[in-house]
């Protein structure tokens, strides 16, 4: 138990750290939850097409609730920021998708610590892409993991954790979104639990630990050599960034939908073949995708149907070649 008298947790002193889409929920029950005193975001930054300069998601949540805003360039050596969060006396620091190392000043500043939510079942899928690379390794559960901020990455104690299936044609966009709403529930329950002293910190063992790094364009080329359950695997998990995409004749081509699909053609990695308004591709260990929806180099997206008609497949035509 906590020595110290502790206040009462309506009136618990937070300061929130979060920057995209994912982070909303959580701070929009915080701020039903406790008093949220300052919320600290990326700067806004030029997006789109016409390069128009754009508020995070979470700085538009945070003007429409009322509460301060600081956006710092940088937080390691910044001693301005250091006193604006000195001065709020934060009971906690809430960190949910922020996209900064924390530094130690920041992990040493609050009595409760720095509370993350990860989107995985921690040790595994440490790393800025937990979303993506669960489905697009394959897994069949992940969840939320709430923990103390250390100096490593994602190696702090874990406090709660939540589980959840992913389910079979589920998209990183859409358990993003679930996960979004799973984590704001169980960051206000660790804060409730470790003011009341109930969480006991659990260690992470390093051993089952595997990393879920920064996604590259790279990791969007298709490789047909891989069978067709891991390409639709990585396919749902590179969405929307960075995608699948491949080369037909010489051109770039997004695959935008697609499903494993019976082999029964016996085609070889990468080799094409169209039925009617269908469009297979072989794969690896003896597997085909069918292919749904195309978006050519330049062009929008268009059904197999059009592709077949527009293209004209030949026979022994490949993709990715």
């Amino acid at each position: 138990m906590v020595s110290r008298l502790m206040p009462a947790i309506e009136a618990m002193n937070l300061v929130f750290c979060g920057t995209p889409d994912f982070a909303v929920p959580t701070l929009r029950r915080l701020a039903e939850c406790f008093s949220v005193k300052l919320v600290v975001t990326q700067p806004d930054r030029p997006s789109g097409r016409g390069m128009e300069v754009i508020a995070t998601p979470v700085k538009r949540l945070a003007q429409e609730l009322g509460i301060p805003v600081t956006q710092p360039l940088t937080i390691k050596n910044n001693k301005d920021f250091r006193a604006q969060l000195e001065a709020v006396k934060p009971e906690a620091i809430v960190v949910v998708a922020y996209g900064r190392i924390i530094p130690q000043w920041m992990i040493d500043l609050p009595w409760l610590g720095n509370v993350n939510a990860h989107a995985s079942l921690l040790p595994k899928y440490r790393g800025a892409a937990p979303i993506q690379w669960a489905i697009a390794n394959g897994e069949s559960v992940t969840g939320i993991t709430t923990m103390k901020i250390d100096a490593g990455l994602d190696t702090g104690p874990m406090l709660l954790r939540r589980q959840t299936a992913i389910l079979p044609d589920e998209t990183a966009i859409t358990l993003t979104a679930r996960l979004a709403g799973l984590a704001a529930e169980l960051i206000v329950a660790t804060l409730r639990g470790l003011n009341a002293g109930s969480i006991v910190p659990q260690p992470q063992d390093d051993s089952l630990a595997t990393l879920a790094p920064l996604l590259k364009k790279e990791d969007g080329v298709i490789d047909f050599s891989r069978s067709a359950r891991e390409t639709y695997n990585r396919f749902r998990g590179f969405q929307p960034w960075p995608g699948a995409y491949t080369s037909f004749r010489g051109k770039n081509v997004r695959i935008a939908a697609m499903k494993p699909a019976e082999n029964h053609l016996q085609l070889a990695p990468g080799e094409v073949a169209a039925e009617r308004d269908r469009v297979l591709i072989g794969c690896g260990e003896a597997t085909a995708i069918e292919v749904l929806e195309v978006q050519p180099e330049s062009r929008k997206a268009i059904s197999a149907g059009e592709f077949v008609r527009g293209a004209r497949i030949q026979a022994r035509d490949r993709f990715g070649s």
